[in-house]
C-alpha cells in the first residue's frame, strides 16, 4: 500500500509521503498533533469516496465537508471518533443518495474508518 517517514526537525516533526508530499506536526500554534491528522485521514478518506460516487449518480453536493471529532477514554485511548457531514444537496431528491452513499462508504470503502473499527495491528520494529 504505501509508507510514510516521520522524522525530527529543528522545529518538530515532518511526514513525508513516497510522493514527495509533506506534513508538519506538532504541538505548536499552525501544526497538526498526531491524533489530529488521524481524524483528519478518517474525514478524508470519507469525503474522498462519497465526493465521486455521488457525482457519478448526477448528485454532485454542492457543499461536502466533514467535521471529525474523537472522544478519549484514557490519556492514550479514544473510546470513539464521530464523524457528521455539512452537505448541501442540489435537490430533494438527493438526499436518498447521500445518504446511502456516505452509509456504504462508512460501512465497506473508507480503509481509514474500517481499520480503526476492526482495529488493526500495529507492529513495531526497532530496526533492521
Amino acid at each position: 500500500m504505501g509508507s510514510v517517514r516521520v522524522e525530527r526537525t529543528e522545529d518538530g516533526f515532518v511526514a513525508r509521503n513516497e510522493r514527495g508530499a509533506e506534513i508538519e506536526m506538532g504541538t505548536g500554534d499552525g501544526l497538526f498533533s498526531p491524533v489530529e491528522l488521524l481524524l483528519a485521514a478518517v474525514g478524508g478518506c470519507n469525503i474522498m469516496t462519497v465526493e465521486p460516487l455521488t457525482a457519478k449518480r448526477g448528485h454532485r453536493l454542492l457543499r461536502l465537508a466533514v467535521e471529525v471529532s474523537a472522544e478519549k477514554e484514557g490519556p492514550t485511548l479514544l473510546r470513539s471518533v464521530t464523524v457528521t457531514y455539512d452537505v448541501e444537496l442540489p435537490s430533494e431528491d438527493s438526499g436518498e443518495v447521500f445518504e446511502a452513499v456516505a452509509e456504504r462508504v462508512h460501512e465497506r470503502h473508507c480503509t481509514v474508518s474500517r481499520s480503526l473499527q476492526k482495529g488493526t495491528e500495529v507492529r513495531l520494529d526497532l530496526g533492521k
